[in-house]
């Protein structure tokens, strides 16, 4: 460890030690290995139920993914400082959005088990632009759209800050706050777009036009749970410790606090609007899941996401307890996994939750596969944006 004089603080070591590398590399191949094999053995068993789990695990994991995107935009464009020692694994949690076009083949292959209107006469009781919009061909090609505007985001906002990694020239912040201004906008709309297409149309004939800010939120919650997770296991580990402070935490914790809230709000008005208008294309939403099992889910999840989360992390203390953060974001990740499942599996199973075991199986071959791409970015890049003029300032942020 050096000791910069002009910063007056301990500095850590950017680079990830190889050991260390590789011991969670072997992990994550070994884990996804495992999953997968699961989910071969369940779709030969049932391929309906694999299906339907393999939906949830990816768009639970996709989500946040996208989420992290978001965060990365989010920071270029405000000029954060406080955020730059954590943006690397924002970073790379976006640039496995990639291989989710490769994880999404499963779900163009199994379109029949999931979506009613892609069965054989499945539409001929739409009319208009929602018949000629649900079909097969176009279901996919607006999935290959997504992908591609995703994937040329990530990949530019990674080229930038990994060329600012060795030239540490302050212009390509400018630079990458310029494609983040378009891309915030192109995220929501593909990320709306695509929150239509995976989720909402498994009932094609309900809507709601805040839905897709309802998924977006989602995954950003648990983006911000899924980030404090991995910088306390580096801290445990020995990395980091002088570059991630409480300060930083206290941070994230108060984006884990917001989202808490924006989520609420985001749910409440999608209710309330429902509840207001009355309209039987719209409340078969709630009333399929407020049958059987389904019911004590539906009224758990306010106090589960909203209440139980909202009033632990209000305090300020809180925030800078790094053991309260820590169950916390394994709570609100565990929370998340529920509210999609509980978004997806009323529209196949209607008489109540059905936990199955290709529900594990399939999330740990989706997060497996995602992980092992995160990891393969911090391998040769520095953890923590070097080059970044910002990074300074960063290591000296002291909340107020």
């Amino acid at each position: 460890m050096a000791h910069d004089h002009h910063l007056d603080i301990p500095i850590d070591s950017f680079r990830l030690p190889s050991a260390t590398w590789t011991h969670v590399r072997n992990v994550l191949v070994a884990t996804t290995v495992v999953g997968w094999g699961a989910c071969l053995a369940g779709y030969l068993q049932d391929h309906d139920q694999f299906s339907r789990s393999y939906l949830v695990a990816f768009l639970a994991t996709i989500f946040m993914a996208l989420g992290g995107m978001l965060f990365v935009m989010i920071q270029h464009l405000t000029n954060s400082a406080w955020s730059v020692t954590v943006r690397r694994f924002m970073e790379s949690l976006m640039m496995s959005l990639p291989v989710g076009a490769i994880l999404f083949i499963p779900i163009a292959l199994n379109v029949h088990s999931l979506y009613v209107w892609s069965l054989p006469g499945g539409v001929a009781h739409f009319s208009g632009g929602k018949a000629s919009y649900l079909n097969e061909r176009f279901f996919v090609i607006r999935a290959f759209i997504y992908f591609l505007i995703w994937t040329a985001l990530s990949w530019r906002l990674w080229a930038i800050s990994r060329k600012q990694d060795e030239t540490k020239s302050a212009s390509l912040c400018y630079s990458a706050a310029k494609v983040s201004a378009p891309g915030v906008f192109f995220l929501f709309i593909t990320a709306t777009l695509a929150a239509f297409d995976w989720n909402m149309s498994i009932n094609p004939h309900w809507y709601s036009t805040i839905y897709g800010v309802y998924c977006i939120t989602g995954g950003a919650w648990g983006f911000f749970a899924c980030l404090i997770l991995i910088c306390m296991r580096l801290r445990a580990n020995g990395i980091l410790t002088h570059s991630i402070t409480v300060e930083h935490y206290h941070d994230l914790g108060k984006w884990q606090f917001a989202l808490t809230a924006f989520w609420a709000y985001i749910a409440f008005s999608q209710y309330m609007l429902i509840w207001y208008a009355n309209m039987p294309e719209e409340t078969i939403y709630y009333k399929v899941r407020m049958e059987g099992t389904w019911r004590l889910l539906t009224l758990a999840l306010p106090l589960i996401h909203f209440i139980f989360p909202f009033f632990l992390l209000i305090a300020r203390p809180a925030k800078r307890t790094l053991s309260i953060l820590s169950f916390i974001s394994v709570y609100v990740l565990i929370v998340h996994y529920l509210d999609v499942y509980w978004m997806i599996m009323p529209n196949y199973a209607k008489s109540g939750i059905q936990f199955h075991w290709m529900d594990l199986a399939a999330l740990v071959a989706v997060v497996g596969t995602f992980g092992f791409f995160f990891w393969q970015r911090l391998k040769d890049a520095p953890i923590v944006p070097e080059g970044d003029p910002r990074l300074a300032k960063s290591l000296r942020f002291h909340n107020v």
